[in-house]
């Protein structure tokens, strides 16, 4: 119904009906929301909801995490699926789910202990839940917990479930060491020799070479080249200067203490250490000055290169898990969701000149499926693999050279607004376990929106194998 002179129509429902209507009476700049009663959903702000006709809502309840640390301290002696298991029970902790309302549970890992590949299943078991609930786990380098979420996403898109667990945990004080190839063979075939001759001869064909380890290496296998190497030319073709990437640094561990200080990593749990004590927060996060970041050497291009240890993510343990259903599921149960779980990308790109640009390659796509701007988004939360990155990235989506170039695009997007932007600290200041920082991701968004009122969010990360996703998440209206 659209009365003479009214810039905004309405739609009336009666009583009892689950929509409101807005109303906006003419010249008033901004418009209210009618709430009927028994109504459970009240849209508060004048920007459209980002709702799809005949497309279920899916919603972010409830998102926990173990402190992040630094690999070898605190969390040294465990194995992968303690943090996973832990950060399973945080959840139930704080939700106070059943352990069998469950439909299914995914998690997103890196680096695999083979003992526990299916470190889902194993988690998921120890942390209680019942044994007749389905757990897979996913990989996708810097995006595994991403891709867990997204998976679950699916799954409730398609009816196939209505209450997910998503999760990832990422071990990197025990990573696999492996004998060399060599070495292999010749156990294995010692392990099939039938006589004592053919013993000798496997023994005596071992070599000091063949003692010589393999270890995991932080690097691409079609490139061969690490990843800090690739940041540091990545800066260096966007024009990154080491001042900018320090004062980036800087800027994260600054906000990030404040944060902590001030209580607002509310997503992390407590976890008693078997055998040592129980840790509470973060550990990696280091506020310094200036003077003593421009004193530390290149890390990966000596004696040029701009990116430094201090300027980099840091080698990291922990686990987080967070409880995705659909909303009507959520409501049933007397849940009052966070946010909504909205359009989301993946994407990929050269991994030899382009390895971290997934953001700049994943924003626009995503903010076009969703029909929005960089303007309409209140809450930035990106990956920050390395200083240089975050900054190549923003220099990218404020490029209208990139955007005519790589996107197809006529101009660019724009770069987000710093005051929007990891404002609680970032993955080099809070830590960077792999296969964990997704769910971070999405729950801080959420809990930014909440303390900040804003009503769209957006996570972007960039993988491995030069891939990176993005994701829109709205506000859950209070």
């Amino acid at each position: 119904y659209r009365p003479h002179g009214l810039r905004q129509s309405f739609t009336y429902r009666p009583h009892g009906l689950r929509q409101s209507f807005t109303y906006r009476p003419h010249g008033l700049r901004q418009s209210f929301t009618y709430r009927p009663h028994g109504l459970r959903q009240i849209q508060t702000k004048s920007k459209k909801t980002l709702a799809k006709p005949g497309v279920k809502n899916i919603v972010l309840v409830e998102g926990v995490r173990t402190p992040f640390l630094l690999s070898g301290t605190t969390y040294a002696d465990l194995m992968p699926h303690d943090l996973a298991r832990a950060a399973l029970q945080g959840l139930l902790h704080k939700t106070s789910l059943p352990k069998d309302a469950v439909d299914y549970i995914i998690y997103g890992t890196v680096i695999q202990e083979v003992k526990t590949s299916n470190v889902a299943r194993e988690a998921s078991l120890g942390a209680g839940f019942s044994d007749k609930i389905p757990s897979h786990t996913v990989t996708m380098a810097c995006i595994s917990s991403n891709v867990a979420m997204t998976t679950g996403v699916g799954l409730i898109t398609a009816g196939q479930c209505d209450t997910i667990v998503a999760g990832g945990v990422e071990f990197m004080s025990d990573v696999p060491i492996r004998h060399s190839r060599k070495m292999r063979k010749t156990m294995l075939a010692l392990n099939r020799a039938k006589t004592l001759g053919q013993r000798l001869s496997l023994i005596g064909s071992i070599r000091m070479a063949h003692l010589t380890p393999e270890l995991p290496a932080v690097a691409e296998f079609s490139t061969a080249e690490t990843m800090g190497h690739s940041a540091d030319r990545l800066a260096a073709a966007f024009g990154v200067t080491r001042l900018e990437q320090d004062e980036f640094a800087l800027r994260s561990h600054t906000l990030a203490k404040q944060a902590q200080d001030a209580g607002l990593l509310s997503d992390v749990i407590s976890f008693k250490v078997p055998g040592r004590d129980t840790v509470a927060k973060d550990n990696g996060i280091r506020p310094s000055s200036m003077e003593q970041l421009a004193k530390l050497k290149p890390a990966f291009i000596k004696p040029h290169g701009t990116v430094t240890a201090a300027n980099s993510s840091f080698l990291t343990d922990g686990a987080s898990a967070v409880l995705i259903m659909s909303e009507e599921k959520a409501l049933a149960m007397g849940y009052k969701p966070k946010a909504y779980l909205r359009d989301f990308v993946f994407v990929s790109q050269d991994p030899k000149d382009q390895l971290l640009l997934g953001p700049a390659y994943g924003t626009p796509k995503v903010l076009a499926r969703a029909g929005l701007t960089m303007d309409d988004i209140d809450v930035f939360e990106f990956h920050e693999a390395f200083a240089g990155q975050i900054m190549a990235n923003l220099k990218a989506l404020d490029s209208d050279w990139f955007a005519q170039t790589y996107m197809g695009r006529k101009v660019k997007v724009g770069a987000p607004a710093m005051e929007k932007f990891n404002l609680w600290g970032g993955s080099l200041s809070l830590g960077h376990p792999f296969g964990a920082t997704g769910c971070r991701l999405v729950t801080t968004v959420a809990h930014r929106l909440l303390k900040e009122g804003g009503q769209y969010g957006l996570v972007a990360a960039c993988a491995a194998g030069g891939q990176g996703h993005a994701m829109v998440i709205e506000a859950y209206p209070q």
